[in-house]
């Protein structure tokens, strides 16, 4: 069972600028406000993160990823449609000035329309899109539990949204929307 009051006090976070973290289909994720430099720095700061990477924006409907994605061709939008909402993350085109802090100065984007439970609460109750990057430094083993996220994070994070993960073995695979290749399975 979703605690409402703990999904208030996570979304309360993001919006005030905090890094949250949250459980996802398989592993802890770590979180912020997509549009918030300061908190961007701050989570690549926690996980020691080069900004050339990007991340992979999450959300809990499609709509919340309008003026994120540039203009697709119809196959590539139905192609990310079959898979949400899903375990399923897609590179698409960026919309012109989505910040480097998200795309890694490339012109594309990560993105994700979940159907965890929690990710999506925590997504709706803050407004939309997150950041969404696995809760671990850099090179490290991403989290499995709340317990590891506490471990290696303490009170370096605002927040912390109780909850199972999604039940998949490894993180979710990645495809490129345009021609539906895996990059990551």
């Amino acid at each position: 069972m979703i605690s409402p009051f703990r999904v208030a006090l996570a979304s309360r976070a993001v919006r005030d600028g905090g890094v949250v973290a949250y459980p996802t289909e398989a592993v802890w994720g770590l979180g912020c406000d997509p549009t918030d430099p300061y908190a961007v720095v701050r989570l690549l700061a926690l996980k020691g993160r080069n900004p050339d990477q990007g991340f992979i924006v999450l959300a809990a409907d499609e709509s919340d990823l309008a003026g994120l994605l540039g203009p697709l061709p119809p196959e590539a939008a139905e192609r990310m449609r079959a898979t949400w909402p899903g375990p399923a993350t897609w590179i698409a085109p960026a919309a012109p000035g989505v910040p480097d802090w998200l795309t890694g100065g490339r012109d594309t984007l990560a993105v994700r329309v979940t159907a965890h439970p929690t990710a999506t609460a925590l997504c709706r109750a803050a407004g939309g899109a997150l950041i969404s990057t696995s809760a671990n430094r850099s090179g490290s083993r991403p989290a499995r539990s709340a317990t590891e996220v506490r471990w290696r994070f303490g009170n370096r994070i605002d927040a912390l949204l109780p909850g199972p993960l999604g039940g998949l073995a490894r993180p979710t695979p990645i495809r490129d929307a345009m021609t539906g290749t895996y990059l990551r399975v």
